[in-house]
């Protein structure tokens, strides 16, 4: 029998995200996958897998879970509270469940959007290539209590705990945004402007992208209308009121909204982790600045896993320390004087 990955409870945003569908838009699907693409990536290298897995995202709000079989889970993402069978553990991090464990992962500390991923991944059947939750297409639904997701194998259980020193996306700030064709429909003076307003993330977001909230009136609209346009994450729409809103992974795949740029894909993260209330700002650069600033995927795991090292434990988290053999030998006190020539 498989292991499984049993919920004793778990929030209102609670979903399996893997890599996403990409390649789907002439069938009018948008990628989805993990709001924050980089998580999935970083627990593949906390749990040295060949490429990412499928997990549980987890938005604002966590879970309760146990396991069937030993297991390795990573923690990345929004940092949450978390605790192994009432003890406190670390995020960023990966960790052993067996049979019998609780892990119960609270409320979100900074960020929005929290990864537990299993190191034999969520085994549900795959749905048009992938296992992420598309929930604006209907393709499954929020996990609940009570749930229980066939795992594969972990390949290694015995590794020890490792850990990882993410780069900070949780807290907002800058995000370079690459010229889109429709940049050019906004004059020089709504561009400046844009690009030198301090934002911050609405209240209204969800995995289909985010509202951004300024000080100042609404912006300028281009004037006339669009033909809808093949639209995808990172794109900034202009709405008719003037309000930009930065799309995400389940946005739908064509809109005629004006786009006044893209958010290059290392700043997305930064978006989708991006608390309301939130800072961000805009800062352009070119269409060759930012492909000199992109790296493939499988490149940011490769470097991520020479910045994994084992996790060093905090004496006072270990509950059971006086079970662990921590002199290798004994001696009497004497020897010295033994091996004294002039005694």
């Amino acid at each position: 029998m498989s292991a499984r990955l049993t919920l004793h409870s778990a929030g209102a945003g609670v979903t399996v995200q893997d890599m996403g569908r990409p390649g789907a838009l002439a069938q009018g699907l948008s990628r989805g996958g993990a709001a924050d693409r980089l998580a999935l990536i970083e627990a593949a290298a906390l749990l040295t897998q060949p490429a990412p897995v499928a997990g549980v995202e987890m938005a604002l709000m966590g879970a309760e879970v146990s396991v069937t079989a030993p297991m390795r889970i990573a923690l990345t993402g929004a940092l949450m509270q978390a605790s192994l069978n009432g003890t406190p553990v670390p995020w960023n991090t990966t960790l052993l469940l067996t049979p019998g464990d609780r892990l119960r992962i609270g409320a979100v500390k900074a960020g929005v959007y929290g990864y537990l991923t299993p190191a034999g991944g969520i085994a549900t059947p795959p749905v048009m290539g992938a296992r992420a939750t598309h929930l604006t297409a209907g393709i499954g639904r929020p996990l609940a209590a009570g749930d229980s997701l066939p795992l594969g194998e972990d390949p290694a259980p015995d590794t020890p705990p490792m850990a990882l020193n993410p780069t900070d996306r949780l807290t907002g700030g800058t995000l370079r945004i690459m010229p889109g064709p429709q940049t050019g429909l906004f004059d020089a003076t709504t561009r400046d402007r844009f690009h030198a307003t301090a934002f911050t993330r609405a209240p209204t977001g969800n995995r289909q992208g985010v509202r951004l909230d300024q000080p100042g009136a609404a912006f300028g609209t281009t004037g006339g209308s669009l033909a809808s346009d093949i639209i995808q994450p990172g794109d900034v729409q202009m709405t008719g009121d003037g309000v930009p809103y930065v799309l995400l992974s389940e946005c739908q795949t064509m809109g005629g909204y004006p786009r006044i740029g893209t958010v290059i894909p290392a700043d997305l993260p930064r978006v989708a982790q991006a608390a309301p209330g939130t800072d961000l700002r805009f800062i352009p650069v070119t269409v060759d600045e930012a492909d000199a600033l992109w790296t493939n995927e499988a490149a940011q795991l490769k470097a991520l896993r020479k910045a994994v090292t084992p996790l060093r434990r905090d004496p006072h988290d270990i509950p059971d320390l006086l079970s662990y053999q921590l002199i290798s030998g004994m001696i009497r006190g004497d020897e010295h004087d033994e091996k004294d020539p002039c005694r």
